[in-house]
């Protein structure tokens, strides 16, 4: 049975867990690529990370040194009776242990900074990423699984950090000593500890090649089902409206049983390495007894004492191995935690402006499109699209859901780049002009208002952040919002959401209305600002949007046809092409498409 077959509904006593294989050469190679990129993270603390190596090294010596003075008090005092000078020994011992544990202290002390600090910059760098991709990038991918990226991928990485870089240190450092001073005791003995390492190396090989894929998969299971929990709390009204609690209880149960079936698979196995390795070090214990102890008996090769120092070495000895194989299990979950945060960091698509591109610090708002052809990955959806919006025109854009009239709103803002053809603003190629600057110079009122976690003031001053309290209150006044702000108790200083709840839609959308006019924008782009509001609020709305809009170049995206009817151009779009063009009255002259579409929606009204 293969990895994907794991994702079957969770029955672990009919999967073959010898069939849990992977790749060794792939898997190696990511892994190297990964570590080679957390350790560039790492090197950053390189002061840091040289100081924490002294106290491993400082910490293994005297964990090495203390069972040696132990054999030594056992052979020169204690077996021949000689207790003149044992004190001082125990003196020296008492002092070792407390050195030894100064140094832990300090390693780990200093390894937690090293830690948090390098996941402080993964996560920084991973968040400017999100910052530089094109919204392409999040249209095709759930937000939740993207979060999961950002905590708890690095979350495994800071985990790891933590621990297993002072583990890895201490128990190279410690197998080194340990088998060297074994050596000088007694290469009989030493060669008794070591028969077991053949058998440690092919149990942990055996482990490590299942938990490998396995703790990618996990990992790759929890961003599905983080993605799944944003998605459906996002959409609670929908999934209530249509009565769908069962369904997306069900998808979850889903989910989540795959999450608990890879989760299952990944720690049991990795739970077998402290179980063969403690096997395996008393059967080390037992061979050093029976072979020392015959030794000592009939020959002169050994003593007491070395056997005492064999048999605590012999836990040193196995200790580090058996550290390196439960620090390597950990490690695999943080590389697959790692990876995918590298894939994001990795994504090539970012919002890169060209080369040359200019900052432009005003604009007349003066908008052409030329020609303009665009498909979202090859799938046409304008076509030859030619129109122009003189500095403070109203152009409004009218269709069928599908038409195209989103995506021109989308090229006018370079979220997306056109195919073919030119789109300028006061004559220069959109292309030819930086990302930042030319939406500076623009604001939105969309459809789905969008307030962030803080107060009023703090969201309206989010069109301009330089902005004083007087001219957010002007702004408000301007948006018709003021008089609803102040009946809250605290006022501008209100506490709202992220959802907005306490204040109804039509208030939320007063409020991105005060925020654009705070950002004073020479183009202005509105997308079904009015729609699925009272008729009380839209008024207020609409009033809002004519100061809005004055002397401002405005892009109007509308169903309702009787919100546009002043606009100094409407286009008609089908299909990604323009059908019909000009002014209410000279399109109703024409009675042509729009023409149709509006007497239908006068019929719908008097309905």
């Amino acid at each position: 049975m293969s990895i994907k077959q794991l994702k079957e509904p969770f029955q672990y006593k009919k999967i073959p867990i010898d069939d849990v294989g992977v790749d060794n050469k792939k898997r190696a190679k990511n892994m190297g690529a990964t570590l080679k990129r957390i350790g560039a993270y790492l090197g950053r603390e390189k002061g840091k990370l040289i100081l924490v190596i002294l106290m491993v090294a400082a910490t293994s010596a005297l964990s090495l040194l203390g069972p040696y003075l132990v054999g030594m008090a056992i052979d020169d005092y204690i077996v021949s009776r000689e207790l003149a000078g044992l004190g001082y020994l125990l003196v020296g011992l008492v002092l070792i242990y407390l050195f030894h544990s100064v140094t832990m202290f300090l390693q780990n002390f200093w390894m937690i900074g090293i830690a948090q600090n390098t996941v402080q910059d993964l996560r920084k760098d991973l968040f400017k990423q999100f910052h530089r991709l094109p919204i392409s990038y999040f249209d095709k991918r759930q937000h939740g699984e993207l979060m999961s990226r950002l905590t708890n991928d690095i979350d495994n990485v800071n985990n790891v950090l933590n621990t297993s870089v002072i583990q890895v240190f201490s128990s190279i450092l410690t197998l080194i000593g340990t088998v060297a001073i074994m050596l000088m005791l007694s290469p009989i003995l030493t060669v008794v500890t070591m028969s077991i390492i053949p058998a440690m190396f092919l149990a942990v090989r055996w482990i490590t090649r299942r938990t490998g894929p396995l703790y990618k998969l996990q990992q790759k299971d929890i961003g599905e089902v983080n993605g799944y929990v944003e998605e459906i709390l996002s959409g609670q009204h929908v999934v209530k409206t249509y009565s769908q609690e069962d369904r997306v209880i069900a998808e979850f149960e889903q989910r989540n049983r795959s999450m608990r079936n890879t989760g299952f698979w990944a720690q049991a196995i990795a739970g077998f390495t402290p179980k063969v390795m403690n096997t395996l070090n008393f059967l080390s214990f037992g061979l050093i007894a029976f072979i020392g102890g015959a030794l000592a008996i009939n020959t002169n090769l050994v003593t007491v004492g070395v056997i005492v120092i064999f048999t605590e070495y012999a836990r040193q000895f196995t200790r580090p191995l058996n550290e390196l194989s439960n620090q390597f299990n950990l490690l695999l979950s943080a590389i697959a935690g790692a990876e995918r945060v590298f894939n994001v960091l990795d994504e090539t698509k970012e919002e890169i402006d060209e080369k040359d591109a200019i900052e432009i610090s005003s604009t007349k708002g003066h908008v052409k499109f030329d020609d303009v052809s665009f498909g979202y990955d090859e799938s046409p959806i304008l076509s030859h699209i030619s129109f122009e919006a003189v500095p403070g025109e109203t152009v409004a854009f009218v269709g069928h859901t599908g038409a195209g009239k989103t995506t021109i709103i989308n090229l006018i803002s370079r979220f997306y780049n056109y195919d073919s053809g030119k789109i300028t603003l006061d004559g220069t190629d959109l292309k030819d002009i930086k990302r930042s600057s030319l939406r500076k110079q623009m604001a939105f009122v969309l459809q789905d208002s969008f307030l962030f976690l803080g107060t009023i003031r703090e969201n309206i001053r989010y069109g301009r952040l330089d902005a004083t309290d007087d001219e957010v209150v002007q702004a408000a006044r301007d948006a018709n919002a003021h008089d609803f702000i102040v009946k809250f108790s605290d006022g501008y200083d209100t506490i709202l959401d992220q959802d907005g709840s306490g204040i109804s839609q039509g208030q939320k959308q007063l409020l991105t209305i005060a925020r654009a006019l705070l950002a004073e924008p020479k183009i202005l782009i509105l997308d079904e600002a009015t729609s699925n509001i009272d008729t009380i609020t839209e008024l207020k709305i609409q009033d809002a949007l004519k100061r809005l809009m004055k002397g401002r170049t405005s892009f109007v995206i509308a169903h309702r046809l009787n919100t546009i009817q002043e606009a100094d151009k409407i286009i008609m779009l089908e299909h990604g092409k323009i059908i019909e063009k000009g002014n209410h009255d000279e399109l109703i002259q024409k009675k042509g498409h729009y023409y149709g579409l509006y007497k239908g929606q006068l019929l719908d009204t008097a309905n």
